[in-house]
């Protein structure tokens, strides 16, 4: 099968996945029996993809944990920095990967796996490295220090048939500004996961912001 293939089945598996929710939660579990009842509170706020970032060594069990408990829900590897996390999550059972930033191994590890991989971007450059392999879409990273939603819409005219989860700086107060966008499929942001909610085990508290969030940004 063709890189070409490859990566047009890596889109539309992206796509599928950003449908699901406006909002792709960035989750950092630093205790593991957090995992599940966080992932739970989510789910039960409308939120069902779900990004747990590989910053702990929690990472891959929490994705592991929340993949046999919870096949309702999308669950994805952020922070996949390198080819061998690559391999790590796609064995933890994590059903796509999302990285900071790009390197050209990461990429092409990217189109062999047999998950979709999100890679990030911050500039037109970074953009054509993945273009050239057949990426479409991407996480624009870290988003507001990168120019936000005024680099987003520039990047619409050159690069009319590429689409964004743009995260870092996204809030309940922006949020609704970025996906107005055309090509912003859904926002990245850990607003509806406050860490002294998680820390005190709130998980109404995160169900309640989940909901809410949800219904503030589908409003017309």
């Amino acid at each position: 099968m063709s890189n070409l293939t490859l990566a047009t089945q890596a889109t539309q598996q992206i796509d599928l996945i950003c449908r699901q929710s406006p909002i792709m939660p960035v989750i950092t579990i630093n205790d593991i029996s957090e995992a599940l009842p966080l992932a739970n509170a989510l789910l039960d706020g409308g939120i069902s993809t779900l990004e747990v970032t590989l910053r702990t060594q929690t990472g891959l069990d929490a994705i592991s944990i929340i993949r046999k408990a919870l096949p309702e829900a999308f669950v994805g590897a952020g922070t996949v920095t390198s080819v061998a996390m690559l391999n790590a999550v796609v064995d933890a059972g994590a059903q796509f990967a999302i990285s900071p930033g790009l390197t050209h191994e990461l990429l092409l590890a990217g189109i062999d796996s047999t998950i979709p991989l999100l890679p990030g971007i911050a500039t037109p450059s970074e953009l054509m490295q993945g273009l050239q392999l057949g990426y479409q879409r991407f996480k624009f990273f870290p988003a507001a220090a990168a120019g936000g939603v005024p680099a987003l819409k520039a990047l619409a005219g050159p690069f009319s048939d590429v689409c964004f989860c743009p995260t870092g700086g996204i809030n309940a107060n922006n949020a609704r500004e970025y996906l107005a966008l055309p090509n912003v499929m859904c926002v990245g942001g850990s607003w509806v996961v406050p860490s002294d909610a998680v820390r005190n085990k709130d998980w109404q508290r995160i169900t309640e912001l989940s909901k809410l969030s949800i219904q503030a940004l589908l409003q017309s």
